[in-house]
């Protein structure tokens, strides 16, 4: 029995395939733009990582070449390079003040991002509960404390406490502590990181507030709702909505923190320069003082490297935490 083929069928079929059977180039198109998809994102970021290698890339491997010479003042001046192989690392890592400040910063690091988070997290969850006028002030006030320039605020916070003529010396004289009145904030270790810790706590408490402000934004009005028909309080909701959408944000910012305050350097040097009697030296203030303060350039270099190192370290172990508890839950 003989088929009827329809003539526009056959017409279609020929202007798909082409004259000879084939099916032209254009049609292949779908894979070469696939192919092209696939590839753009890495092109786009062909120039960030050309500029990174540049001004990032570049420093860190001079950084790394200084670290194995014995650079001094004089091989400055001269221009001699003396190589020294890993003098620097030895001793540095068999000396007794490395680890002494390595501890010390690592304490000094959790304790600030313990109390930034807490405290931030605190003020953030106010501003999502008050009203337009007190949110728009607050997040003003804010705002301004976290734009504030780092030295104009160590400034402002050296003249607080200043022994003498300091704003809370006087309060606190005029409350009764009369005992305070000439009090010498940055004479002792504790006084000096109390002051240091306050104000680099203030200083990153708007952050994670705004931030942690945005993140409640997100969250449906129906799942509290929900929440209270069930019978949920203020803290029910709070750990069975609420905490669950500001999980991944905290995790993010607790990150961000602590890379932000392991290598804070001019809160502490301004207000103290590591002092009294090098009690107050961090990582980042230890390679300074060793490197620049002392003329060790070689030294300075290798304990900075090694702050990165320690700080590499510690962020992925953090990292490590965290996409381990995100497993366990899903």
């Amino acid at each position: 029995m003989a088929v009827q083929t329809d003539p526009s069928d056959v017409a279609k079929t020929v202007a798909v395939r082409g004259q000879d059977g084939k099916t032209p180039v254009g049609q292949h198109g779908g894979s070469k733009r696939k192919v092209g998809i696939g590839t753009a994102p890495y092109l786009l970021m062909v120039p960030a990582l050309a500029v990174t290698a540049i001004f990032l890339g570049y420093p860190l491997v001079k950084n790394a070449m200084l670290s194995f010479q014995n650079l001094n003042m004089g091989q400055l001046i001269q221009h001699v390079t003396e190589w020294n192989g890993f003098e620097n690392y030895q001793e540095i890592l068999t000396g007794e003040d490395f680890w002494k400040v390595t501890l010390r910063t690592i304490v000094f690091t959790g304790v600030n991002v313990v109390l930034i988070m807490i405290i931030g997290t605190l003020v953030g969850l106010l501003l999502a509960r008050l009203g337009k006028k007190m949110r728009l002030t607050l997040m003003v006030g804010l705002v301004l404390a976290w734009a504030m320039p780092v030295v104009a605020a160590s400034t402002v916070f050296q003249w607080l406490f200043a022994s003498r003529f300091g704003v809370v010396n006087y309060a606190l004289d005029k409350l009764g502590w009369h005992s305070m009145a000439d009090f010498n904030w940055t004479g002792s270790q504790f006084s000096t990181f109390f002051v240091v810790t306050l104000m680099i706590v203030w200083q990153s408490i708007p952050f994670v507030a705004i931030n942690l402000y945005a993140a409640t934004t997100t969250i449906a009005k129906e799942l509290y709702e929900a929440a209270s028909l069930d019978g949920a309080g203020v803290w029910k909701s709070f750990t069975s909505v609420t905490f669950p959408f500001l999980r991944p944000f905290l995790y993010a910012t607790t990150f961000l923190e602590v890379i932000w305050v392991f290598k804070a350097f001019p809160q502490i040097f301004t207000i103290s320069e590591g002092g009294p009697n090098r009690l107050t030296e961090t990582l980042p203030i230890y390679a300074f003082v060793e490197g620049v303060g002392n003329q060790h350039y070689g030294m300075g270099a290798a304990i900075s490297l090694l702050t990165i190192l320690i700080m590499l370290g510690l962020t992925s172990y953090y990292l490590r935490i965290v996409l381990k508890q995100e497993e366990d839950e899903l």
